[in-house]
């Protein structure tokens, strides 16, 4: 797969490295600066298969992200979509092929928890947030710090905390919602939220599933607008059916078909492509 990992010699010795000593890899994931973006790739998946009871979910999935890039992924259901992003995150691991965070770590060698320190955020479609908890206070308990009880609860947070929620608040459009409990929130606005919560885990690549999934046209412009604000400063990959909200934010766009790639290009180019018309666009 061109630009993968072992295209590099460095690269591809680090890798080894890694596959030979799990904490090598797992001590460059610690550390501030460690995903070696040198190539301009965030992520690469390369002949990457998942069986589940003989169905293939993925078959010979590659796949590369470049840094900065706005993403989407479209695909009629059970085309692979949910498994792919279950293998960059950790939750299921590949039968065959290699995935990579940069061009130095190696996915497989990590847990979940570590997938999401390393800098890797998602978002599934039902958002998850603190409905008893302020928004302001769900910002704050996601804050990439210590976790620790006593840590997150009890000590006041420094000016630059305090400026990097109001900053995100600003961005998700709730800074007028701060003190409202999430529960209140309309949906879009929950998705906002969690959306908000993963960006203060300063993740470099962000997965989001259906972000739009039960909005209201209003939020689904402002959701565009959201994700059209991070790309560039975040890596975005966008899992989505509305294909009103993929042309407004589409920059790339990826089609999966039974667990593989069909067809990769502009929205014009997979619109028009005969083979995504017919297993699903034209449905």
């Amino acid at each position: 797969m061109e630009g993968a990992p072992r295209m590099n010699n460095t690269s591809n010795a680090d890798a080894l490295q890694s596959r030979d000593d799990p904490q090598a890899t797992q001590g460059r994931v610690v550390e501030p600066g460690a995903v070696d973006l040198a190539h301009g790739a965030i992520l690469y998946l390369d002949d990457i298969t998942v069986s589940f009871d003989g169905f293939r979910a993925l078959n010979k999935l590659s796949l590369m992200i470049e840094t900065g890039e706005l993403r989407c992924i479209i695909g009629p259901n059970g085309a692979g979509k949910t498994t792919m992003m279950d293998v960059i995150t950790g939750k299921t691991r590949a039968d065959t092929g290699t995935a990579f965070f940069g061009q130095n770590i190696d996915l497989a060698r990590l847990t979940e928890a570590e997938i999401a320190h390393a800098g890797i955020g998602r978002k599934f479609q039902k958002p998850t947030v603190f409905e008893h908890h302020t928004v302001f206070e769900n910002l704050e308990l996601a804050m990439k710090t210590d976790k620790r009880v006593r840590h997150s609860l009890m000590i006041e947070l420094d000016s630059e905390q305090g400026d990097k929620i109001a900053a995100t608040l600003a961005l998700i459009q709730l800074g007028d919602s701060a003190d409202r409990p999430a529960g209140l929130l309309s949906h879009g606005q929950k998705q906002w939220l969690e959306i908000g919560m993963l960006l203060m885990q300063e993740p470099q690549l962000l997965l989001l599933d259906e972000p739009v999934a039960g909005m209201t046209d209003d939020e689904t412009e402002r959701t565009a607008e959201l994700c059209n604000t991070l790309a560039g400063l975040h890596s975005l990959v966008v899992v989505e059916h509305d294909m009103d909200f993929v042309t407004r934010i589409a920059r790339k766009v990826t089609v999966l078909h039974e667990g593989s790639v069909l067809a990769e290009g502009s929205m014009d180019t997979v619109q028009n492509d005969q083979r995504v018309i017919e297993v699903y666009l034209g449905r």
